[in-house]
């Protein structure tokens, strides 16, 4: 806990302009408003690659295309904290140099949701049914499953897509349920999918304080947010990850779960993007760390042929 003496009295905290991006900020300040009412904080809004371009995203730096402005700004020093996705930022390398994670989130809801505007559950799908997603991990997971489906190209936040859908652009759409309850919208969703159905991406459900290293004043303030389970879920995933190189073209899968315990485990999937092959791995921490029960289940999937299938895939 940071005393109110060394705390700084302005935060001003970057992140993208869409509004689930901006729901996430709300979050952020009303839970550092509760610890710290004396602090006020300013958001500075930058509109990043990833939203603007509607195209395919390893055209432009992948995964990187949603966190490049916001670092810039932060490094720029024109804000002090950066609220991100866990998803969204790159584990196939390094933080921005000069920039740490100083907090993470307790997390949300992991699991995707289908929207099906007359109702229907996945499994009641007819054949042919078009499924609005750009998510590989989703449509290799889909053709594995459900192969009777088919995934049609869909980008843009869940705003927009849920007005593509209104448009006739798909016939369902799969989201994550963590951002519909950001943005309000859990009305619309027709089945919440079990992970075994759906696996989620590394990081799901996961929001990150980004800070300038030496910007300890703020790093202290902003850590109190950190939830402890939280941190080591998201260490355990990231080192995954990290061991394995994925790309954003890669379909892969994978969650920590931290139980009450105090047990930790990752469980994690490698598709080829036709679904029809699937590499598995779930191991137990014991007595290792977050980063080695990483390492050990990227190692498991590897010894199953997880590089060469990933090295295979375009980006």
């Amino acid at each position: 806990m940071v005393d109110a003496m060394s705390a700084p009295e302005l935060i001003r905290i970057v992140s993208r302009d869409s509004p689930m991006a901006l729901a996430q900020v709300e979050r952020v300040r009303a839970e550092l408003a509760a610890l710290h009412p004396h602090i006020r904080t300013e958001v500075v809004p930058v509109k990043t690659t990833g939203d603007k371009w509607m195209g395919d995203l390893a055209q432009v730096e992948g995964k990187g295309a949603f966190t490049k402005e916001v670092d810039a700004a932060l490094l720029a020093g024109e804000a002090d904290l950066a609220v991100h996705c866990v998803k969204d930022i790159p584990a196939d390398r390094p933080l921005p140099a000069g920039t740490v994670f100083a907090a993470f989130l307790r997390r949300d809801d992991i699991r995707d949701a289908l929207i099906h505007p007359a109702g229907l559950k996945l499994d009641q799908l007819p054949d042919g049914t078009r499924i609005g997603t750009s998510s590989v991990r989703r449509s290799a997971q889909l053709a594995a499953s459900h192969p009777h489906l088919n995934c049609v190209p869909m980008r843009g936040n869940a705003n927009r897509r849920l007005d593509k859908l209104a448009a006739g652009a798909a016939d369902a759409l799969l989201l994550a349920v963590s951002g519909l309850e950001r943005i309000d919208r859990t009305d619309v969703i027709t089945e919440v999918l079990p992970t075994d159905v759906m696996m989620p991406p590394i990081g799901a459900g996961i929001l990150a304080l980004q800070c300038r290293e030496g910007d300890t004043a703020v790093i202290d303030t902003v850590s109190d947010l950190g939830h402890p389970d939280t941190h080591r879920e998201a260490t355990a995933e990231r080192m995954f990850l990290h061991v394995l190189q994925g790309h954003c073209n890669s379909p892969i899968a994978g969650y920590a779960k931290a139980e009450r315990n105090g047990d930790l485990s990752l469980r994690a999937c490698v598709f080829t993007p036709d679904g029809k092959t699937v590499l598995n791995a779930h191991e137990w921490a014991g007595p290792l760390d977050p980063p080695t029960l990483g390492t050990s289940v990227a190692v498991a999937l590897l010894r199953q042929g997880a590089r060469e299938l990933i090295d295979s895939i375009a980006h």
